[in-house]
């Protein structure tokens, strides 16, 4: 399961003093990421994945529920396999604009 918080450090660590770095961009729409990080494997883990990226929760729900894990291998880390798909085009178009901390129900993938 993909982790929705940082990997280093606690998330009650704050430092007042200094900076925060700015937040990384989502892995496939490009908007920085909120205060919610998932860090999800391009290539599903029970296909061998072990790299994983920073991404919003939706655009994480939109992928799994556009792609079965054989596609997800294949385009591997290539984010712009996936930015080929029109469902996915379509998607990102329209989360353009929207905040980095919105979340909204996704629809089924039709059986």
């Amino acid at each position: 399961m993909a982790r929705k918080h940082s990997k280093h450090g606690s998330w009650q660590d704050t430092d007042d003093e200094a900076e925060a770095p700015p937040p990384p961009p989502c892995w496939l729409c490009g908007r920085p990421t909120g205060s919610t990080i998932v860090w999800h494997h391009p290539v599903p883990k029970s296909r061998g994945g072990r790299e994983t990226v920073p991404m919003h929760a939706i655009c994480q729900n939109t992928l799994i529920t556009t792609f079965t894990n054989s596609e997800l291998q294949r385009a591997g880390m290539d984010a712009s396999v996936l930015l080929a798909n029109p469902a996915i085009a379509k998607f990102v178009n329209w989360v353009a604009n929207k905040d980095p901390d919105f979340n909204a129900a996704i629809t089924k993938k039709p059986r």
